[in-house]
């Protein structure tokens, strides 16, 4: 199976379900697909959208979730829905969204990005939005742009044959 990550204007194609960060085959997740939602007959509790997150906010702070639920202490929120998981700082600002587009969102993306989707069709479409930090390197993945330690990715369809992976240099395929 195939998922295709949506950071910033950027699609990675990838047959991992997972974002992880390191160097030199030391690797760690930091984000994780648990389970996706699939909008059925079914009843909302038998399919939702099922993440883990291993990330600190822009201070520091560790913010650790499996499965949708707060492992650390942190002064944080989590407002989860049946396809998005939000984690909320005090002042109610985004510190990371991952959202499960729909398809017709996902086909109203970027020509470039939804031609590539159509040839490799993923299982699923993730949008990550936020700011923070995994391992030291500030990520900062807005609307418009994706930045890892202020290097800039924008409108881009990637493919790779491995997990989606963050390196101080950038992305890695």
């Amino acid at each position: 199976m195939k998922y295709a990550f949506i950071i910033g204007t950027s699609a990675f194609i990838v047959p991992g379900k997972t974002i992880s960060y390191g160097s030199d085959g030391n690797w760690n997740h930091f984000l994780r697909i648990n389970a996706i939602y699939h909008d059925t007959s079914a009843p909302a509790e038998n399919s939702f959208f099922d993440v883990d997150i291993d990330i600190k906010d822009i201070d520091g702070t560790p913010v650790t979730i499996i499965s949708n639920k707060a492992v650390t202490g942190a002064p944080y929120t989590i407002k989860v829905e049946r396809d998005t998981i939000r984690v909320l700082r005090i002042d109610g600002t985004t510190l990371i969204e991952v959202h499960q587009l729909d398809d017709e969102s996902a086909m109203s993306l970027e020509h470039n990005i939804t031609a590539e989707l159509d040839v490799q069709a993923p299982v699923v479409v993730i949008r990550v939005r936020g700011e923070f930090l995994v391992d030291g390197m500030h990520i900062r993945a807005e609307n418009e742009k994706l930045l890892i330690n202020d290097i800039g990715y924008a409108t881009a369809a990637l493919v790779g044959h491995n997990d989606l992976k963050f390196t101080p240099a950038g992305v890695v395929l």
